[in-house]
């Protein structure tokens, strides 16, 4: 499958990134809950060491990539980034219409301070905050690792662009946490899920039928309406929901 920027490149880019840059935020509240309480040294090392074992992973999975059939990869890993994206649609939709609450990096911040406090004061090598920030980042990290894999199963050359997406998230958000030294509070969250829902889902959908041989309309540009097609269903779902429960605007 020959692959366009403008149609699949740049989708990849940005759904990896999206994704991405919801779970670096999870993480990133950890690591510095941590940080804060115990020093910086353990918790550093401890998220450097996850990171540079996410990236082995990466490349190990990557190579794997290109010894499968296309067509039984992008049947395979596209049902489960359909069913992936499904998965934080629902949960961003049930936020949007107010029936579970939002994720609240403040207060997971606060939490994690409480906790590490009453550990006590490291003396020395702090065990403690290695194995809680790379603990922190392999979880969130793992589910990073799966989205670009997935990405990167719809065609040859997409293992870059998805990676690209990932790692500028990365950096975004490690530099921001290095400026601010506080949590994300204030980024849209529950946005960014719904966003990251609809493009994963729309990407599993489209792998999924070229793994079966069947013919989209317009070939690449065929993602485009499906991630029309999703959002308008999602959106119809969230007022549905609000309409039932008698609530507002809540995004």
């Amino acid at each position: 499958m020959h692959i366009h920027w403008s149609t699949t490149a740049a989708p990849s880019i940005l759904a990896a990134f999206l994704a991405s840059l919801v779970e670096c935020v999870e993480a990133l509240t950890v690591v510095l809950a941590v940080g804060s309480v115990r020093g910086w040294s353990g918790v550093l090392t401890g998220a450097g060491a996850a990171i540079v074992v996410l990236l082995g992973i990466v490349a190990l999975l990557g190579q794997a990539l290109t010894r499968i059939p296309l067509h039984l990869l992008q049947m395979v890993v596209g049902g489960l980034l359909l069913l992936f994206g499904l998965r934080w649609l629902r949960k961003a939709i049930l936020r949007s219409a107010g029936y579970i609450a939002k994720h609240d990096e403040a207060a997971a911040f606060a939490r994690k301070t409480t906790a590490m406090q009453q550990l006590g004061v490291a003396r020395g090598w702090d065990g403690i905050a290695f194995g809680a920030a790379f603990q922190i980042t392999m979880l969130e990290g793992t589910e990073v690792v799966f989205i670009v894999i997935a990405i990167a199963a719809g065609g040859a050359g997409l293992l870059i662009p998805a990676s690209v997406g990932a790692l500028a998230a990365l950096v975004v958000v490690a530099a921001l946490g290095f400026v601010l030294h506080r949590p994300l509070a204030r980024v849209p969250e529950n946005a960014l899920k719904y966003l990251v829902g609809v493009l994963l889902s729309a990407f599993g959908t489209f792998w999924v039928g070229e793994g079966m041989g069947l013919p989209w309309p317009g070939g690449d540009f065929a993602i485009g309406v499906l991630v029309a097609a999703y959002f308008t269903l999602a959106h119809s779902a969230v007022s549905a929901c609000r309409a039932q429960s008698g609530k507002g605007d809540n995004f």
